[in-house]
């Protein structure tokens, strides 16, 4: 046993890997090593032989375990020394810079009007971009003869030859959704429609595709004083000032009657500042739902009544943030919106301003 300890102590002392060692504890208290067929052979051994071998090759094997346990420990210590040597890494040096994106300003304009407005009570209703001619003409009052209808303001999409069927075209407004609320929920509601839309028509304000939210509110006792509060509402908390609006008779096919709706603004220095002076800026469309509209969207109109308004988000956020071209917002041009996008943080909340 002492040859044993000291042939395998030594070799455990000199090994030179983790490799090495595994090689010795198999051979050495392996299934088949030296020290297990010793202590196989305590059976063959006189009571008395194996009260005194028995203790010794116990304490042998757990020598040797003990020693393979702290040479493994210090192999591994010595890689670990070595891959620190190699891989090092100076952690007070500055991290490097990454480029970070930003949030869009019509994303950015899109949740603070939806916040303002569900904070009224306004749930956020959506639909389809490729509106069938029903839901986006004839159910919201819009004669066969309008301009509107004609291939200078709308998309239309092809049919194949000999299909005569009305064509889908790419919504105009967002109104189609309203229609399709109001098919689904009935009354009252209360809502707004959020979301792309597609006019034939380019210039310094406007688009082919913009963006544009509309307000629903139908219920048995509303007028046109709940539409003027809520929009002066929520222009006070969207511009963070007391804003002033004012209503001029208009004509829209789904509304009667219709005002198109200023805000009390001044023009100084080619800059439009809102919530003061004596200037007015026009900004949406609104007025009591038709009744022909509320019909198409399965409401007796002899029973309930309601306002609607219309509104482009990209115009509010040229108004609010001081951008003077709306086709600068969709040129994807980084340095543009490297200065006007907003911070991925800067959610808009009431709580904390918009």
């Amino acid at each position: 046993m002492d040859d044993l300890r000291d042939k395998y102590l030594g070799q455990i002392a000199e090994a030179a890997d983790e490799a090495a060692l595994e090689e010795l504890r198999v051979a050495a208290v392996g299934k088949k090593g030296e020290v297990s067929l010793k202590m196989r052979e305590l059976g063959k051994m006189t009571p008395e032989e194996r009260q005194v071998a028995g203790p010794k090759l116990n304490a042998l094997k757990d020598e040797i375990n003990s020693a393979l346990a702290a040479k493994k420990v210090a192999l591994e210590d010595a890689a670990l020394d070595a891959r620190l040597a190699e891989e090092w890494l100076d952690v007070t040096l500055p991290s490097r810079e990454r480029p970070r994106g930003t949030i869009h300003p019509v994303s950015q304009v899109t949740e603070e009007v939806t916040a303002i407005l569900a904070d009224m009570g306004f749930a956020v209703a959506e639909g389809p971009q490729i509106e069938s001619d029903w839901y986006n003409f004839d159910a919201l009052n819009i004669p066969s003869h309008h301009p509107a209808r004609t291939e200078m303001d709308t998309f239309y999409m092809a049919r194949a030859t000999g299909d005569n069927r009305p064509p889908h075209v790419l919504r105009t407004h967002t109104s189609p959704v309203q229609i399709r609320s109001m098919q689904e929920h009935g009354a009252p509601i209360r809502i707004i429609c959020p979301g792309r839309v597609y006019r034939a028509d380019y210039d310094q304000t406007h688009t082919p595709m913009f963006h544009q939210v509309e307000g629903l509110a139908i219920d048995k006792d509303i007028s046109m004083a709940n539409l003027k509060w809520v929009l002066e509402e929520f222009f006070s908390a969207y511009f963070g000032t007391k804003v002033k609006t004012r209503f001029r008779a208009s004509h829209f096919p789904f509304t009667e009657p219709s005002a198109e709706v200023d805000i009390q603004c001044s023009f100084e220095g080619g800059q439009v500042k809102v919530g003061e002076g004596d200037g007015w800026l026009e900004v949406l469309g609104s007025g009591m739902v038709h009744p022909k509209v509320l019909e198409a969207g399965g409401i007796d109109p002899a029973e309930w009544q309601g306002f609607a308004f219309g509104m482009g988000i990209d115009r509010m956020a040229m108004l609010k943030y001081g951008i003077p071209d709306l086709r600068a917002f969709f040129d994807s041009d980084l340095r543009w919106l490297r200065h006007y996008g907003f911070s991925a943080l800067q959610v808009p909340t009431l709580h904390g301003g918009l």
